[in-house]
């Protein structure tokens, strides 16, 4: 896969990234994984993954788009793994080392592995930001060993044309998604939707709406964090009108 698309795209995964991790480290420890699961996964969400791809200390599992690491550091508090991580952007590759001390590659979906390297991957609300997705699904089904795990959270379109989409983004409908995984030699084994976990624990949202806050006051006269932040606000109102559906899928090599 080429790079996340456009200068929306870049604002978000990677000036929004850093300050992200400077506002958290300010805050402390207790709200690093809330900042850094800020759009990519619910507590409810990353555990319905970690069940149904059945994580343990000894699998080696990547995940593809890490952002600045949250959902990879919650599967290691978790289940005890240590992920690797692959990000295209500089600053959020910044912002999961310095939070989460986890090892992470910059790499768009070329990615730097050999083959049949990991028993599990996921990657959470990533597809959507490629150009070229059966790329991105075939890599993914590459690095997989042959009794391997995957894990995919996709903004699907439910109502194509969306109105007013986000810049950048290229939504799959779901017939589309289906046929694309299947392409990729991938098998659905099972399915569900991220508006079933969309309630955070109190203490989870108290802490990502400081970490918000903190954003807010410091850039919010940036234009870059404008741009992030309009982005956000139309990718918020597609799915609050059912227009975007979060949809995720186990998979297995077939």
């Amino acid at each position: 896969m080429d790079e996340v698309g456009g200068p929306a795209m870049k604002a978000e995964f990677d000036t929004v990234a850093a300050w992200t991790a400077e506002v958290a480290v300010d805050l402390g420890p207790d709200h690093y994984l809330p900042a850094g699961c800020r759009g990519s996964g619910s507590p409810g969400a990353l555990r319905w993954f970690l069940d149904r791809l059945a994580v343990t200390s000894q699998d080696r599992m990547l995940d593809c788009g890490a952002g600045v690491g949250g959902p990879a550091a919650y599967a290691r508090q978790e289940t005890g793994i240590r992920p690797i991580l692959s990000e295209p952007e500089a600053g959020a590759c910044t912002a999961a080392r310095q939070l989460f001390g986890l090892p992470v590659v910059q790499a768009a979906s070329e990615l730097p592995f050999a083959a049949g390297s990991f028993d599990v991957v996921w990657s959470l609300g990533v597809l959507c930001t490629v150009p070229d997705q059966p790329q991105l699904l075939t890599e993914l089904r590459r690095v997989l060993t042959p009794e391997g795990r995957l894990g995919l959270l996709v903004f699907v379109a439910a109502e194509p044309p969306l109105t007013d989409p986000p810049d950048g983004n290229n939504f799959p409908t779901e017939d589309g998604l289906r046929d694309m995984v299947a392409a990729a030699q991938l098998k659905v084994e099972d399915s569900g939707s991220q508006r079933d976990f969309a309630g955070l624990p109190e203490f989870w949202a108290d802490r990502a709406a400081a970490v918000d806050d903190a954003l807010e006051r410091r850039h919010r006269d940036d234009p870059v964090w404008q741009t992030a932040q309009e982005q956000s606000r139309k990718i918020g109102r597609l799915l609050a009108s059912g227009e975007l559906v979060g949809t995720m899928l186990f998979a297995r090599p077939s």
